[in-house]
């Protein structure tokens, strides 16, 4: 490396920060399955839910049998769109030093929906429109029962 002299540029050490998507961001990405005008009636919060969960509160370990149970449930009985409550997660401490993600259930939920047996039952995971919690639920369309 040359000495630095008058008038030369100095070199760039401007950093990338790199932030790993959200669950959020992945759904936002993620391509519409279902009839896009419904699509939309969904987004705008115009669709009302057949049924609903509540995990806000529950542990991992609780929280994803209920989850299988009621997505398995509501697929039998022919549900279109449920309604899955996951909360916002806790606000974060402002005097920790290393940045958390708030919410693991909001982070696992859409997970555990795109993974067996609940993959099979699901046709569409996307954030819930604020009248129905907003950031802190997903509306989840399934597919036909065969």
């Amino acid at each position: 490396m040359s000495p630095f002299s008058m008038g030369a540029k100095a070199p760039d050490h401007t950093e990338t920060h790199y932030f790993p998507k959200t669950a959020a961001d992945h759904l936002h990405a993620a391509p519409v399955n279902m009839d896009h005008k419904a699509y939309q009636r969904l987004k705008r919060g115009k669709l009302t839910p057949d049924a609903r969960i509540d995990l806000h509160g529950m542990t991992l370990d609780r929280a994803h049998p209920a989850l299988t149970r009621f997505i398995m449930g509501a697929h039998a009985k022919g549900h279109r769109l449920v309604l899955v409550i996951t909360g916002k997660g806790a606000a974060p401490d402002p005097y920790d030093p290393a940045p958390r993600q708030r919410g693991v259930l909001r982070q696992q939920v859409p997970m555990w929906l795109q993974m067996a047996p609940l993959a099979a039952a699901v046709l569409q995971i996307t954030p819930a429109h604020q009248r129905h919690g907003g950031a802190g639920a997903y509306y989840v369309y399934l597919r036909r029962a065969r």
